[in-house]
């Protein structure tokens, strides 16, 4: 499995970010399709995707902002997910960590992530940051990790 920059004319991919059963994947869709991910996530957004074939099994997106805003905080990595019959199989390690590494390309010392999950990302390296109002202003979890340093 490969992990590629998603094409977003690549309908067959978008549907299933669509159809993976969460709900931030249909606002990811609608985003795309819609043609505001640039104003509402940042102009540099990429969406990374990870499949077997032509079966999605995970995504991410690396960007200036995510549901934290407004922030000078930046980048984020955003919309983690793996299909269920995918999980346990380290592929949000492996999304996260390509995430990571461009963004240490693009020159970004640290990066963000904004979850409602705890113990879900310290094994990845970050560490808990700060609650902070997401954009429906609901308290969500940040997390930074300093780029170039290992997981524990």
């Amino acid at each position: 499995m490969k992990i590629t920059e998603l094409n977003r004319t690549d309908n067959d991919l978008l549907r299933q970010i669509r159809s993976c059963g969460w709900e931030a994947g249909e606002l990811l869709y609608d985003l795309v399709v819609g043609g505001r991910i640039e104003s509402f996530l940042g102009e540099s957004t990429k969406i990374f995707v990870m499949a077997d074939g032509d079966k999605l099994v995970s995504f991410c997106t690396l960007s200036e902002k995510d549901d934290i805003q407004p922030t000078e905080l930046t980048p984020w990595i955003g919309f983690v997910f793996t299909s269920p019959e995918y999980r346990g199989r380290h592929c949000a390690g492996e999304m996260i960590r390509h995430a990571e590494r461009v963004a240490a390309a693009r020159g970004f010392a640290k990066i963000y992530i904004s979850t409602n999950h705890t113990g879900l990302y310290e094994k990845y390296g970050y560490s808990f940051l700060c609650l902070m109002k997401d954009i429906h202003g609901e308290e969500s979890r940040v997390y930074t990790k300093m780029l170039g340093t290992e997981e524990k």
